[in-house]
């Protein structure tokens, strides 16, 4: 069925009694040309991209849990590609680019939103910091807007600008920046995924691969043997666990990434504002709650669920920026698994295992990266080649000396 105003119109005035399932629920084959583990938004966008851009049709993804479960559903909704490292300018414009057609390619409604991303300075030297930035975002074909403090008073008035710890000297603007709706880019990818052929398997667990002389040849699931000319893993928070199956180990740690939600308000914040003293951002929701974030929990876990203290600190960066939201009630919050990488930049890359594809390490930055993820992920299982613009995401690189540190905190990936 094609979505349409047309359609919503006619179905209303039938009682609503026309709408199919949005995607199937398939049995699993025994075999497929194709695998893949993760029903994510990287996963389900893979399986999206080789049906549709490279013509595989034999594909199944397979997700332990149900569709929406993971960390696609449990994140701050934040689109951007304000970068400044080469390796990961090109791909994160990619992904824009890929974002500002996305809902007219799924015929779904993601609720991408441009308002724009505003990151803020509070020294003269941050701001030289974020002036180099832009221009770097600007070589690889993003937008960047450089804003002085009369610029950001106008568009934001309710900053705390006389605060002598943390002074707003400027930030810097990406205008294309934004927001989507979570739960809509999954379902998306996973309807558009079903109509192209591919075989979406929920609850179904991977417990083991079958690899015999160095050659993967599908994997053990709680609802039988799969097998498969090519197996690509993308877990995100669970890659460890589940690459350590292959008896790989990964340079990744899991850290717990918490987000909350406040009750709902009238229109107040235009965009995305991340601030600059502290790791604190916030957009608001269409439906009025301020959506905000920080740190990861400092301690490994593969829990979903987060502390107290990390919430206490995201609440002082954001009374620290903007006092007025003191009086906002936190409704709930949520913790999204993520997987960090030693030098805060993701893998896309094929294991010594033949016939075994990795996806990985994407830090904070999954959400954003998702239609280019799946897009490089699909292009390196079709063609076995790396596409130019996720080249520098190789698993060896450390080996290599050739780390992609965007934030140049070192390998310390709690930092990242």
């Amino acid at each position: 069925m094609r979505y349409s105003a047309a359609k919503i119109l006619w179905q209303g005035l039938t009682g609503n009694r026309g709408w199919k399932s949005v995607w199937r629920e398939p049995q699993p084959k025994s075999e497929y040309d194709i695998i893949v583990v993760g029903g994510g938004g990287h996963g389900l966008a893979t399986a999206y991209y080789l049906a549709k851009k490279f013509g595989h049709k034999n594909i199944a993804v397979l997700e332990k849990g149900w569709i929406g479960s993971g960390n696609v559903g449990r994140n701050t909704t934040i689109i951007r590609s304000n970068y400044l490292l080469p390796g990961n300018g090109p791909f994160y414009e990619m992904s824009m680019k890929l974002w500002e057609n996305l809902e007219q390619e799924l015929n779904y409604n993601a609720m991408v939103s441009q308002r724009g991303v505003v990151y803020l300075s509070h020294s003269d030297a941050q701001r030289d910091t974020l002036a180099r930035r832009g221009n770097a975002m600007r070589l690889a074909g993003a937008d960047a807007v450089l804003l002085d403090e009369a610029e950001v008073r106008k568009n934001f008035p309710y900053f705390d600008y006389d605060n002598a710890r943390f002074p707003i000297t400027g930030g810097l603007l990406q205008p294309r920046g934004g927001t989507a709706r979570h739960d809509g880019v999954v379902w998306g990818y996973a309807r558009a995924a079903d109509q192209l052929g591919v075989d979406i398997i929920q609850n179904c667990e991977v417990t083991n691969f079958l690899i015999d002389n160095g050659v993967c040849s599908g994997v053990e699931t709680s609802r039988g043997v799969i097998k498969a000319k090519k197996t690509a893993v993308c877990v995100a928070g669970s890659s460890s666990k589940v690459m350590a199956k292959a008896n790989m180990r990964l340079p990744i740690e899991s850290h717990v990434l918490q987000a909350y939600v406040t009750e709902g308000l009238k229109p107040v914040i235009p965009g995305v504002v991340v601030f600059g003293a502290g790791h604190f951002y916030i957009s608001q929701s269409d439906k009025g709650g301020l959506v905000f974030g920080g740190d990861v929990d400092g301690y490994n876990t593969y829990a979903q669920r987060g502390g107290m203290p990390v919430l206490e600190h995201s609440c002082e960066g954001g009374v620290a920026l903007m006092p007025m939201i003191s009086r906002a009630r936190v409704l709930r919050t949520w913790g999204g698994l993520v997987d960090m990488s030693m030098d805060g930049s993701p893998f896309i890359d094929k294991t010594a295992i033949s016939g075994l594809y990795f996806n990985g390490g994407w830090c904070y930055g999954g959400f954003k990266a998702t239609p280019a993820s799946g897009y490089c992920y699909a292009h390196l299982i079709a063609k076995d080649t790396y596409h130019p613009n996720a080249a520098a995401y190789r698993l060896d690189r450390y080996l290599s000396g050739r780390m992609l540190d965007e934030r140049g905190v070192g390998a310390q990936p709690n930092l990242h």
